[in-house]
């Protein structure tokens, strides 16, 4: 029984996780039509996204922190330690989700070639950019990410 509760902990857990790379795209903004805008990188800050708390987490922890608090002493203490360890656990899950979730990023301003600014939080991704690059802000259901522009042939 312990086993399951921590398997669905661990399955709900993963469940869970979105990330905001620049290099996944999630499966519903596959084969849509993006609009693209050409600019300079301003500045980079580096930022974290913040972990999520769906709950799932909270959810998970007091499963496996209600069934293992159960089985500490008798009947009577059983379940005040039932209804201790699922608080508990409901507390540790939360935690958990929230920190296996939050993500290193940066801050991205870039400048337009029509002068307008755009200030887009994106997780770090494999291409190196730095103040000066040019890039493209690739702009999908309302989602941007930005990637160094296409080397353009003559």
């Amino acid at each position: 029984m312990k086993r399951l509760a921590l398997a669905l902990m661990v399955a709900a857990s993963l469940a869970a996780c979105t990330t905001t790379s620049p290099d996944v795209i999630q499966r519903g903004d596959a084969q849509r039509l993006s609009t693209v805008q050409d600019g300079t990188i301003l500045s980079i800050r580096p930022v974290t996204v913040d972990g999520t708390q769906s709950g799932v987490g909270g959810v998970s922890g007091a499963v496996v922190g209600g069934v293992a608090g159960s089985n500490i002493g008798g009947p009577r203490s059983g379940a005040i330690g039932g209804v201790i360890g699922a608080v508990a656990g409901a507390v540790v899950g939360n935690a958990i989700e929230r920190g296996t979730t939050k993500e290193d990023a940066y801050e991205i301003l870039v400048q337009l070639r029509n002068g307008d600014r755009r200030a887009i939080v994106q997780a770090k991704g494999s291409e190196t950019l730095n103040p000066g690059d040019p890039v493209i802000i690739v702009t999908t259901g309302g989602k941007a990410r930005v990637t160094r522009a296409p080397a353009v042939q003559p």
